[in-house]
């Protein structure tokens, strides 16, 4: 990701074929040494291709991806609250402890 982050600086700023050592040299410039690997694919798969084409597609792309959403946490609420509210309060708080218990399971997220 920091390689495509570069080239993409690099590009927005008016380089329109960033190289390996263009990418190398701003990321050099934070103290970040670059996977030569990585960078050599990266620069392969973009060689030759427009950027602003590349992101249009990859945008139509996304969005046809669904991301789920809070949809599904309004029913049973809706449902807890007719059934009466000493009922619902269980129910929430037993929840709770599974939604605590998933939390961590023994990686994060900047491990």
């Amino acid at each position: 990701m920091k390689h495509l982050a570069a080239y993409l600086l690099l590009a927005l700023a008016g380089n329109t074929s960033p190289s390996a050592e263009d990418v190398k040299a701003v990321l050099s410039s934070v103290g970040i040494d670059a996977d030569e690997e990585r960078l050599n694919k990266l620069i392969a798969e973009l060689e030759g291709k427009d950027l602003q084409e590349l992101i249009a597609e990859g945008s139509t792309k996304l969005a046809s991806v669904p991301s789920g959403g809070a949809g599904g946490a309004a029913a049973p609420a809706a449902a807890g609250a007719a059934a009466g509210g000493a009922a619902a309060a269980p129910a929430e708080e037993k929840e709770e402890e599974k939604e605590e218990s998933d939390e961590d399971m023994g990686f994060g997220l900047f491990d």
